[in-house]
């Protein structure tokens, strides 16, 4: 059976797709541009058509792996109800137990980036992107008067440096920490940073905010 023609962003994509699942698998500096092309049944020099280096398919497959995951946070972030209810929903997505991107493959990334240049710009593009959107509904919530929180910015990047270190050591050290316990410790830690009770975080509320959000852009320390 002849192999259907794909668009350039349909192959691209379809490349994208098979890197990711590749350096999970192998890791960053194991995975060949042999290794994307076998899983596809393609050539190697078709590959490096739409990406020139390895280093360009590792650097845009992490950036493929990260735009979904920031379409969901948006999704999460953007419903109509109270900014507590929602970054609590957000916290426990991309916390280790949530649905949020692969963790092993965002260890590797942060390991290949001490060497990479170029996958180091994308991984800190992207993780300012998530402070960014965290911080934009902090500061929604703090105008709506919900709850209290000085700066935004920096309750983001707490939020987000607690749940990438209990990633490292739930996925490093399998069985180290227990479910139940990670999810009280967030809880725990996002009701410190908005000022208010744990119970807070978990009542139902019918309260709505506006739909209309700005474009995450919150200034990130450098």
């Amino acid at each position: 059976m002849a192999r259907v023609r794909l668009s350039v962003e349909e192959r691209r994509g379809e490349m994208l797709r098979a890197a990711v699942e590749q350096i999970e698998a192998r890791g960053v500096s194991a995975v060949r541009i042999a290794d994307v092309a076998s899983a596809l049944g393609v050539s190697n020099a078709l590959v490096l058509y739409h990406f020139s280096t390895k280093e360009q398919l590792v650097a845009a497959a992490f950036r493929h792996a990260a735009d979904s995951d920031l379409a969901q946070l948006r999704k999460l972030l953007g419903r109509r109800t109270t900014a507590a209810h929602r970054l609590r929903a957000a916290v426990r997505w991309y916390a280790p137990t949530g649905q949020a991107k692969g963790w092993r493959l965002w260890i590797e990334g942060w390991s290949a980036a001490l060497r990479d240049a170029d996958l180091r710009e994308t991984a800190r593009e992207l993780d300012q992107e998530w402070k960014a959107a965290l911080a934009e509904v902090v500061a929604e919530g703090v105008a709506a008067g919900e709850f209290r929180c000085a700066d935004p910015v920096a309750a983001a990047w707490r939020l987000t440096a607690l749940l990438d270190g209990l990633a490292v050591q739930m996925t490093s050290y399998t069985g180290s920490l227990a479910r139940a316990t990670m999810l009280e410790w967030t809880d725990d830690a996002l009701a410190r940073e908005l000022g208010v009770d744990r119970a807070v975080l978990t009542r139902t509320g019918t309260a709505c905010l506006p739909t209309t959000r700005r474009t995450p852009g919150a200034t990130t320390p450098g």
